[in-house]
């Protein structure tokens, strides 16, 4: 496997400005769109940028770029009204849409192999379990984090912080969100550790041709 090709890169790059674009047209609150769409607006720059000096792994871009997805569909709707959630809802008789669930559970899912690439690729952590250890540590840091943005979004905003927080009713949705970001996290160093393992060696081998 070579570099991520530059053209895969582009790609992503378009589909996630179409999708920027088309959610923006019209959202249902343009505040609570800007913030939600916020860290793809933060990330875009950052990736385009470390390309060259610092290229990620394959897995690691198409990660990133469906997290983005996410956060732009939950942007447009607001989280609590994007369509797909109500579709889920009715599917499986819950009581509220659970689609702030996916997008917290890829707040830890993507992130996690953020801080692995990371910390593996710069030999910060030796020892595997001591790695899983300090990734969920990580995860849930950020998870905490953004909880905190949200509080912050509501002292500030009052109940124009509503649709941002997406708490539908729930006094248990702070905690709850940081769970699937928990989740999120072990989901991804379960599942996709091994084929992670294979992609960073394999960059690893390119980058020593240079």
């Amino acid at each position: 496997m070579r570099q991520t090709p530059l053209s895969l890169l582009v790609f992503m790059l378009i589909a996630t400005g179409i999708a920027l674009i088309a959610s923006g047209w019209q959202p249902y609150d343009r505040a609570t769109w800007l913030m939600e769409v916020m860290p793809v607006l933060i990330a875009i720059p950052i990736l385009w940028a470390t390309y060259k000096k610092f290229p990620l792994t394959t897995l690691l871009y198409w990660c990133i770029f469906l997290h983005g997805l996410i956060l732009i569909l939950g942007g447009a709707y607001t989280y609590a009204r994007v369509p797909v959630g109500f579709m889920v809802q009715d599917w499986f008789e819950l009581s509220r849409n659970p689609y702030d669930k996916l997008g917290h559970f890829f707040q830890g899912f993507a992130p996690a192999l953020i801080a692995r690439e990371i910390l593996i690729r710069h030999q910060i952590v030796k020892g595997a379990k001591m790695l899983a250890f300090i990734i969920v540590c990580i995860v849930l840091a950020i998870s905490a984090t953004y909880e905190l943005i949200e509080w912050a979004a509501a002292l500030i905003m009052g109940q124009g912080a509503d649709e941002f927080l997406g708490t539908q009713g729930d006094q248990w949705d702070t905690q709850s969100d940081m769970f699937f970001a928990l989740i999120g996290a072990i989901s991804a160093l379960l599942l996709l550790s091994h084929w992670h393992d294979i992609q960073l060696q394999q960059i690893k081998q390119k980058l020593k041709g240079y």
